[in-house]
């Protein structure tokens, strides 16, 4: 029997090369037979986990001809996260239109698409079903990544929306909140908040399976947070456990943290803010059950691994 094998995009990212890791550990500690081809604009460092490189560019419709030839699986985990709409365009609707129909003249039998659950817009949303709600994407990233969706379903992609994704690696969740908590040094509105999060091993051992095995039907969309959402609270609480930022000493109703926060010099934007201060959960169970996966013990409980990463960022930790 030939080998599967497995085009990779966004192979150097925080996701992507968290994949590439899970992938290079299925061929090496289960004797899965993977060839794995790795897409990208510059050829990394150390990725000895990749058999192939294949230089391209998402900006670059023509650099994509032939990416996937001869390919059994295409794992699509680029994307740009940019404040300015033209770029985004470029590279998540349009590059993503274009490696899509290097997929299908290719006769690609299995496409993962990553998207994120950030299409949904400001919520709050509390344990909703994939589209149980019309996405309404508010940033240029996430409304070119719903438009990547649509070319990726053509394709007959699995598409997954993950909502915060932590872990080695990660330089927005945490970072984000550490930041967020600096500007409004409080508990906001107690930290009541419900949140989808996936560990990033977890995401990228799902993500790994459903390239190299037929776990489910393609042409759908999934959430792929893991099944047990988090508490604010406990988020909060477990990256203070870890000495990771301090735990706030008061509590805020969330007007007034608003109020603080237009105040406070901080980048970050009211929107990004509600992301972690309301709701922001989306049922994932369906994924894990079809996909025959488990999810792993939970986000909190992988934080040990992280706690030297997020440590090591030039971040302010004061409360």
């Amino acid at each position: 029997m030939r080998p599967t094998r497995l085009v990779v995009t966004g192979a150097t990212g925080f996701i992507g090369s968290a994949v590439l890791r899970e992938l290079g550990r299925l061929r090496d500690e289960e004797a899965h037979d993977l060839v794995v081809r790795a897409v990208g604009r510059r050829l990394p460092d150390g990725l000895s986990e990749a058999d192939e490189w294949t230089e391209a560019d998402l900006a670059d419709p023509r650099s994509l001809a032939g990416v996937c030839e001869g390919a059994d699986a295409l794992l699509h985990l680029a994307a740009l996260v940019d404040a300015a709409e033209s770029p985004c365009v470029t590279v998540n609707e349009r590059g993503t239109a274009a490696l899509m129909g290097e997929a299908m003249r290719s006769k690609v039998s299995r496409v993962v698409h990553l998207s994120t659950a950030a299409v949904y817009g400001v919520g709050p949303h509390r344990g909703i079903a994939v589209d149980e709600v019309a996405p309404v994407p508010v940033s240029a990233a996430s409304r070119t990544r719903l438009a990547g969706e649509a070319h990726a379903l053509a394709a007959g992609a699995t598409v997954l929306r993950p909502g915060l994704v932590i872990g080695a690696g990660d330089r927005w969740a945490v970072p984000a909140l550490i930041e967020l908590i600096d500007a409004v040094p409080a508990l906001w509105d107690g930290g009541q908040a419900t949140l989808s999060l996936v560990a990033v091993e977890d995401l990228a051992r799902l993500i790994a399976r459903l390239g190299s095995a037929d776990a489910l039907p393609g042409g759908r969309i999934w959430h792929a947070g893991h099944p047990e959402p988090v508490r604010l609270a406990e988020f909060v609480g477990s990256l203070a456990r870890h000495g990771i930022m301090p735990s706030p000493t008061r509590e805020l109703p969330l007007d007034a943290c608003l109020d603080q926060l237009r105040a406070a010099d901080t980048h970050l934007s009211e929107r990004q803010f509600l992301l972690f201060a309301q709701d922001f959960w989306f049922d994932s169970r369906d994924l894990w059950r079809v996909a025959d996966c488990p999810a792993g013990p939970g986000p909190l409980d992988r934080l040990a691994s992280a706690t030297a990463w997020y440590r090591s960022l030039p971040m302010d930790r004061t409360a």
